[in-house]
């Protein structure tokens, strides 16, 4: 499998104990499959970026691929990594309750695939813990925003099997604009989407009262 890093510098041997522990899967070297994806992640308003580009060998390799679970397995484990401001009775019952009926032992994969939590992911993550918007309304969302998935090295192992092929200077000009425009996109095509209170449609509130869990139907 070909993947790509975007970073401020090169990084020719990632460590498994020199990366960012917090995250939307919490420990990792986070990675994704499309060139362009890893580039506008790896520029900043103040600096150029590094695309680092690598070859990793999944060979006894164990992967958790999120979008097979659905979309709140994978918000089960974002809540688990990621901040969020739980500032009203629903939003903490909500939290309670994704954690304690879709969550998953991710900790023990040696690699995991899913979204990548963006600003308009969180946006519409948090949208759905607040019952602003419906699950469906909330599918509707993130697929419109099908560009690919980000895959994460968990375990030590995986560093292991990870060999770095080269790198190419991102120049910020080009690519803080594309990502810009990404993210513009996303939100726009979000505030499309009907967002008006639909009776006997699936709310954070109906799943929590009726005690829905992953094999529902309706989540499916």
């Amino acid at each position: 499998m070909i993947l790509y890093h975007g970073s401020k510098f090169k990084i020719e041997k990632p460590e498994y104990h020199k990366v960012k522990p917090i995250n939307d899967y919490g420990y990792g070297f986070y990675c994704t499959e499309y060139p362009d994806l890893g580039r506008e992640w790896s520029v900043g308003i103040n600096h150029d970026g590094c695309l680092n580009i690598y070859d990793l060998d999944t060979t006894g390799l164990s992967l958790l691929d999120l979008n097979e679970y659905g979309i709140l397995t994978w918000l089960s484990v974002l809540l688990e990594n990621r901040k969020f401001e739980l500032d009203t009775p629903l939003a903490r019952e909500a939290v309670k309750y994704i954690k304690n009926e879709f969550g998953i032992d991710y900790k023990k994969y040696d690699l995991i695939k899913g979204y990548r939590a963006d600003d308009s992911y969180f946006s519409f993550a948090w949208d759905f813990i607040n019952g602003v918007i419906s699950f469906n309304q909330l599918s509707d969302a993130m697929y419109l925003r099908n560009w690919g998935n980000q895959i994460v090295l968990k375990s030590l192992k995986s560093f292991e099997h990870i060999k770095w092929i080269s790198s190419e200077t991102v120049e910020k000009e080009i690519w803080l604009p594309q990502r810009e425009k990404r993210d513009s996109i996303a939100r726009n095509a979000y505030h499309s989407i009907n967002r008006e209170y639909i009776k006997g449609d699936l709310y954070i509130v109906k799943i929590i009262d009726e005690e829905i869990k992953k094999d529902d139907a309706r989540l499916q």
